[in-house]
């Protein structure tokens, strides 16, 4: 009983601190997006969304290095469909959603783009060095094109105010910002909200995995249910506090972005690392890439339609979810003994 209480009290602490964390990072990133002169919408697809994907990272990374190819590629590509459906279905309930024109032109084309290379790649049963090596080289390429044409269009932006208000005959007042110490105090609450994201999650998923097991739960359903959401709570209570704060951009840039990132960074460094590339197995093939590049797609209509996510498309994601997870556990194969 004491155990089981003691576990108790991790969990709710674990989701305190991730709750804290979310709400650190989301100011930190929303202000940093003003000193450095970028969109919120970058920030959350490139600062944000790799930062909530570390989880992500050190899981496939790891599980590479130790030969375990159905968790590398079982974790990102479960991920990617929690990121959606979970992630976006749960915070669009809270509030609907926005969708920029930037994301729906550039951003979820290339989430769907790079979801179809990478189910290309792996037709073949395996997940190549080389082929990492292509992903990897990838999330640099969209890194520095997405801050530096955000960079770009904020400049323009403020010359044309500036012209107009010159030819409105109008005083053109110099913006001061802070400067260097502005980005660098941000950056540093950006940094501290990731680390409190990465210690509530750590603690949450050990003390709900460790008390399901005392229940008698299967590991093989803790894995598919518990370990799989558990990954992506950063990502979950991040886009939850930017949607509740009015930063609806950084919400759904946050899940764009680490589907992004967990494909060509996390698939990419984790297949480099392995010295024999990831194998993928016909279950994965058949079954969770399709899903995936599904989900993907089905992204479209529902970012299309008004340009933002409703609270009835929301609970949509989320019933897809809870069927797609459903479905996992109820094919899984018996766990003998």
């Amino acid at each position: 009983m004491d155990t089981t209480v003691w576990l108790i009290v991790w969990l709710i602490l674990g989701l305190a601190a991730l709750t804290v964390g979310a709400e650190i990072l989301v100011r930190g990133a929303s202000q940093l997006a003003v000193r450095i002169g970028i969109s919120p919408l970058v920030v959350g697809l490139t600062v944000v969304a790799f930062g909530t994907s570390a989880p992500e990272f050190v899981v496939s990374l790891g599980a590479a290095l130790k030969g375990e190819a159905d968790v590398a590629i079982g974790n990102v590509v479960g991920s990617n469909i929690c990121n959606v459906l979970l992630i976006l279905g749960v915070s669009a309930i809270i509030v609907a959603l926005p969708v920029s024109t930037q994301l729906l032109r550039f951003d979820l084309p290339i989430m769907i783009l790079v979801s179809a290379i990478v189910w290309a790649m792996c037709y073949d049963k395996s997940l190549s060095r080389i082929e990492g090596a292509g992903l990897a080289l990838g999330i640099v390429i969209y890194t520095v094109w997405n801050v530096m044409a955000s960079r770009w269009k904020t400049k323009r932006e403020a010359a044309a105010l500036e012209a107009q208000a010159i030819a409105d005959g109008e005083t053109v007042e110099e913006v001061v910002h802070s400067g260097w110490w502005g980005v660098i105090l941000n950056s540093i609450l950006v940094g501290v909200g990731l680390v409190f994201l990465a210690t509530g999650a750590d603690w949450f998923i050990d003390s709900a995995v460790t008390l399901a097991l005392s229940l008698g739960v299967s590991q093989l359903v803790i894995g598919l249910t518990l370990v799989a959401v558990g990954t992506s709570l950063p990502e979950i209570f991040t886009s939850i506090i930017a949607a509740i704060r009015g930063q609806q951009d950084i919400a759904v840039g946050n899940v764009v972005g680490s589907n992004i990132f967990n494909i060509l960074c996390v698939l990419g460094v984790s297949s480099v690392a392995s010295t024999t590339g990831i194998a993928v197995s016909g279950d994965a093939l058949t079954r969770d890439f399709p899903v995936m590049f599904a989900v993907a797609l089905l992204c479209i209509p529902v970012f299309v339609t008004g340009h933002r996510i409703s609270r009835g498309e929301g609970l949509l994601f989320l019933m897809g979810y809870i069927g797609y997870t459903s479905y996992l556990i109820y094919t899984a194969p018996a766990v003998a003994g």
